[in-house]
């Protein structure tokens, strides 16, 4: 418990510094990151440069800190817009039952059977490159997940005396969702929503990498690895800054959201003690 728990401080300082350079990087990021000076491209890490310059001469450590405020905030709303959708179809779902069960329930199968990049990049396709284009291909790709986990969470809670009892005193189908119900996702739906996040963060990236999300010169992670390909011989710290930082924000979502589950569950335990 005591090893679980440095893990999670540890997971937490990472998350912290990440986010708060990101923010902070108006102030802190020494060049602004679109300025570039062709005549010290490709430059190493020195004193002025501290991670060296790209391939056009932009400041590599400013583009990386602003690159996460761009990768952050877009993976933060599509996975809010993706656990908004599917939470309310699951609630719905696993709540009423019958035909509106089985309706969402084939929707849900329908867009979960679908692969994912492909799907994403359909979509892109179809609405063209851009901010709304990728938020739209991640919510298609993400509610089902949301979705099939709550109805799952509500078919068992809606079994429970409290239910039958708000029932037998004549509270309302929506007051006993919105009331009764949905507060009790609450632990859950925030470690889902945590690891989701960190998955989408990889994904922006991703789109971003394959030209169907932001477009450059935009310091975004997933542009400055594809932008560095062909010089990752010459100056591997080029993919390294941005790909790292993608790593390390993953891994510390991950390990906090971890360390939130077990936090719920012993709370969960004590409280069934008491």
């Amino acid at each position: 418990m005591r090893n679980r728990s440095g893990k999670t401080k540890l997971a937490l300082f990472m998350l912290t510094a990440i986010l708060f350079s990101s923010i902070l990087a108006p102030v802190i990021a020494p060049y602004d990151p679109l300025a570039s000076d062709l005549g010290r491209a490709l430059e190493g890490p020195s004193m002025e440069h501290l991670l060296g310059t790209d391939n056009i001469g932009r400041d590599l450590l400013s583009r990386t800190l602003y690159g996460g405020r761009q990768s952050i905030l877009l993976a933060v709303a599509a996975t809010a817009l993706s656990l908004m959708f599917g939470f309310l179809l699951g609630l719905f779902a696993g709540y009423f039952g019958g035909g509106t069960d089985l309706v969402i329930t084939i929707l849900s199968n329908i867009f979960q059977g679908l692969p994912g990049l492909t799907l994403m990049i359909a979509v892109a396709g179809l609405l063209g490159q851009g901010v709304k284009s990728m938020i739209i291909a991640i919510v298609l790709n993400s509610w089902a997940g949301f979705s099939r986990i709550v109805r799952g969470e509500v078919m068992k809670l809606k079994e429970e005396s409290f239910v039958d009892g708000l029932k037998t005193v004549g509270a309302g189908h929506l007051r006993i969702l919105f009331l009764h119900l949905a507060p009790n996702l609450l632990g859950m739906v925030c470690v889902v929503f945590a690891t989701r996040v960190a998955g989408n963060v990889i994904t922006v990236a991703s789109m971003s990498f394959l030209g169907l999300g932001l477009s450059p010169p935009a310091p975004d992670w997933g542009i400055m690895i594809s932008d560095a390909r062909q010089y990752v011989r010459q100056r591997p710290l080029l993919i390294l800054a941005p790909g790292l930082c993608m790593v390390f924000l993953s891994l510390s979502i991950n390990m906090a959201a971890d360390g939130l589950r077990d936090w719920l569950d012993t709370r969960e335990d004590n409280l069934n003690g008491l």
